[in-house]
């Protein structure tokens, strides 16, 4: 029986480990490599699976880095206004056709590298924008749902087009996420 018992659990951490998900993001424009995301699937599961999901269908392949504010983050994700080539008058605005996801704060600190889900003023708005951290916000603690953290490309991610004014609006030419795809 204890037997039985260590096997059993020998097989849950095993299986454990292997939840462990993450993103590739094939970045173009001023920048140009891949970003490797390693997603918390334990600290924001409802998050991360949307995340995946839009990954697998391929929603964000395209999808531009609008928002980039030096010393502080760039921001991503929004499948509806934020295509590469299109009208980007909207960018930021916009959201997936899946449903918004409730707030799943954690103890994680914004700093350098970490993954955050974007939202309106609505703590349970998350949809599909999601920002990189260029370095350590502490304000953001508590106030927004950590969903990651970038284990290869940082570099990739520093040398992203910046932002004009203080609300870092890319007007012209922004970098963009060529391809996204979800990894395990």
């Amino acid at each position: 029986m204890r037997r039985l018992a260590v096997v059993s659990l020998a097989a849950s951490l095993v299986a454990g480990g292997a939840l462990a998900s993450g993103l590739e993001i094939e970045v173009a424009g001023e920048a140009n490599g891949t970003v490797v995301i390693e997603l918390f699937d334990d600290v924001a599961p409802a998050h991360v699976e949307q995340i995946r999901t839009l990954a697998a269908e391929g929603a964000y392949d395209g999808v531009v880095f609008h928002r980039v504010i030096d010393g502080f983050m760039a921001q991503t994700g929004d499948v509806q206004y934020g295509r590469a080539g299109e009208d980007l008058g909207r960018a930021g605005t916009g959201k997936s056709d899946r449903p918004n996801i409730k707030a799943e704060f954690s103890d994680i600190p914004f700093e350098r590298g970490v993954v955050g889900m974007a939202r309106a003023q609505d703590v349970n708005s998350a949809n599909s924008q999601f920002f990189i951290m260029f370095d350590d916000g502490p304000f953001l603690n508590g106030q927004y749902t950590a969903v990651g953290r970038v284990t290869e490309g940082m570099d990739v991610v520093d040398a992203i087009k910046r932002g004009d004014g203080s609300n870092g609006e890319v007007s012209e030419d922004p970098d963009r996420m060529e391809r996204v795809t979800a990894i395990d």
